[in-house]
């Protein structure tokens, strides 16, 4: 099996295409990871999600310091990996957050049915516990996993 390194830009194009990846947060020393949905903003340098209050929100408000996989893999021999380290930042609805808001909600709403599985058990009592946030990106790497062609 052949493994490389990917390039920054080879990283962000695996972020453009991928929708769904492992977010990884600590409270003292205890690591917590879920799965999210998000969309990347190649303008902005930046990953975008939503989520209701709950665990990972409160643990990222304490400590904004967050790790992201995205993985795309075919099977165990083809494979690619992106990890970022960067920092939770919510977007609150005050008037200097609006760009931020609205980016995201754009970049949402390139996809059928974007606020699943995030949102699918609310009422419309609960939209307010509801978070748009911002994942800015401080650093990313990546690798790239094939197995050589056998020539006959």
């Amino acid at each position: 099996m052949l493994i490389h390194e990917l390039t920054a830009t080879e990283c962000r194009d695996v972020l453009s295409r991928a929708t769904v990846a492992r977010l990884a947060c600590a409270r003292g020393e205890q690591p917590y990871i879920v799965p999210v949905s998000f969309a990347y903003d190649r303008d902005g340098d930046a990953l975008f999600g939503f989520s209701t209050v709950g665990k990972k929100v409160d643990w990222m408000r304490e400590n904004p310091k967050v790790c992201v996989e995205v993985d795309d893999v075919a099977d165990r021999f083809h494979w690619t990996t992106v990890v970022i380290v960067g920092r939770y930042e919510e977007i609150d609805d005050s008037d200097e957050a609006r760009s931020s808001r609205r980016r995201a909600y754009e970049l949402f709403s390139d996809r059928a049915e974007w606020w699943l599985p995030g949102a699918a058990k609310l009422s419309d009592q609960d939209r307010p516990n509801v978070v748009v946030y911002q994942i800015h990106i401080d650093s990313l790497t990546g690798r790239r996993a094939a197995r050589p062609r056998r020539d006959d």
